[in-house]
């Protein structure tokens, strides 16, 4: 058997690093994202529509906290008006939850993540 056996330079594909250190590597890049995961899940996003008129407040794990409607924006005969009111709100809130996500976990750099 040859004494060159294997792959040339150690590891090959993984630069020469030790398995043992890639491990060591990932699992570390696992606990700090679920840190960062569990820091956004504690913040609290807010949006507001109609200018000030509905507010909602959702947690970094996109759970709805709060809603606010401001009394004379209540009318029985526009009640489309209302509901449009409110789904731009939420959506508006998702989509900061989402950014800050995204932002927080685009450190990693883990190909087909985001």
């Amino acid at each position: 058997m040859s004494k060159r056996g294997g792959f040339p330079g150690g590891m090959g594909g993984f630069g020469g690093m030790n398995i043992n250190q890639l491990m060591k590597e990932a699992k570390k890049m696992q606990a700090d994202m679920e840190k960062t995961q569990e820091e956004l899940a504690q913040k609290e996003f807010e949006s507001t529509a109609g200018g000030g008129a509905v507010s909602v407040k959702v947690s970094g794990s996109k759970e709805i906290k709060e809603i606010k409607i401001q009394k004379e924006v209540v009318d029985p005969e526009d009640v489309e008006m209302l509901q449009d009111l409110i789904l731009t709100c939420v959506n508006d809130a998702l989509k900061k939850v989402d950014s800050a996500q995204a932002a927080g976990l685009s450190k990693y750099n883990i190909p087909g993540m985001m």
